[in-house]
């Protein structure tokens, strides 16, 4: 049973056209629901926005869960300065300085949007000493909205108010020999593997082993995207990048199955099926530890469910920020998601 890369590449790009930063899910919501139903799928959604595709297994005495979070990084309006600048807050591990210069829309919560652009107070060599050397963070880092406003009365006239989401603009390229290079790979990419593992199995009329649960958390960035789990559910398997780093055996070609993250091991008899099924698929794989690093499974855990966790992704350089992947690395992912699916 093959993964079809032609529509995952789709997917994941319509994916990252839609804005999703953490907590804002009423643009993703919709593409979720449109994607499952194209494959005769059904979404259903926990008090947390949480998404669930529930597909019924051969053996239905035990439940596992897929997990892809939808958020990403992004921002927050905290206020307006008098120029008509808008002061910002970062909405997960943002790199200010990697986003400088960056287009970004400000999403009202009357339903309007802005664009315009992140810049820095001392935004030019030209104008400022310290230019080159000023922080970058959420004190000096601004947005420019592309609008002709010069204090802050212009801004609230056009609906802006603290508390506005404002999204970063994705970037997505994809070159003529694999690689992708954008923004929010991290997870927009995961996300795109279990809807083509979907679809293979709805093309394919197989069912996986057991009852498994595709979840689509919205609040992954800021560290409880798993913090509730289902009570049926036994096993929760985050998919998420793999960090690549001066320790990784990883590559961007590659699945890698994470052993610990920042926090903790993930479960060893969990992991080592994962290795098993990782061998027994073919998928050129790693064994790697993240440093600095947690994921969804790891919050399940810590959220008190019993459940056993594990996490796997792809591997991605220069991870939030503009990041690189390969469709191998990617393709490698979502086989290793099938063969879990259907061999448990």
């Amino acid at each position: 049973m093959k993964i079809s890369m032609t529509y995952l590449t789709d997917v994941m790009k319509r994916l990252l056209d839609t804005p999703s930063p953490v907590g804002y899910y009423e643009k993703m919501k919709p593409v979720i629901e449109d994607i499952a139903s194209d494959l005769g799928y059904e979404v259903t959604y926990d008090n947390r926005d949480t998404a669930y595709i529930t597909v019924a297994g051969r053996d239905t005495s035990k439940t596992v869960c897929l997990s892809a979070h939808a958020d990403t990084l992004g921002f927050m309006v905290r206020g307006i300065n008098k120029d008509g600048t808008l002061r910002i807050r970062a909405l997960g591990g943002i790199n200010h300085a990697n986003v400088e210069g960056e287009n970004v829309t400000v999403h009202t919560r009357g339903g309007k949007t802005y664009t315009g652009m992140l810049v820095c107070e001392h935004h030019s060599a030209h104008a400022f000493d310290d230019a080159k050397t000023m922080v970058r963070d959420d004190n000096t880092v601004f947005v420019l909205l592309d609008e002709f406003v010069k204090d802050a009365d212009g801004v609230r006239a056009l609906g802006i108010r603290h508390g506005d989401y404002i999204s970063i603009e994705p970037r997505f390229t994809l070159t003529d020999n694999g690689f992708i290079k954008c923004r929010f790979i991290d997870n927009k990419a995961a996300m795109a593997c279990s809807f083509a593992v979907l679809k293979a199995m709805a093309e394919n009329g197989v069912k996986p082993k057991y009852n498994t649960v595709f979840a689509f958390s919205f609040y992954e960035e800021i560290g409880f995207g798993g913090i509730v789990v289902p009570n049926d559910i036994s096993e929760y398997v985050a998919i998420d990048i793999a960090i690549l780093g001066p320790d990784s055996d990883g590559s961007e070609q590659a699945v890698t199955i994470c052993a610990k993250d920042a926090s903790m091991p993930y479960d060893y008899s969990l992991t080592n099926r994962l290795i098993a099924a990782a061998e027994r698929s073919g998928c050129d794989y790693a064994v790697d530890l993240f440093y600095r690093y947690g994921s969804d499974a790891g919050q399940a855990i810590k959220g008190g469910n019993n459940v056993r966790a594990a996490a796997f992704g792809m591997g991605v350089y220069s991870s939030h920020g503009v990041e690189r992947a390969h469709l191998d690395g990617i393709e490698n992912t979502a086989r290793l998601m099938l063969a879990y699916a259907l061999e448990g």
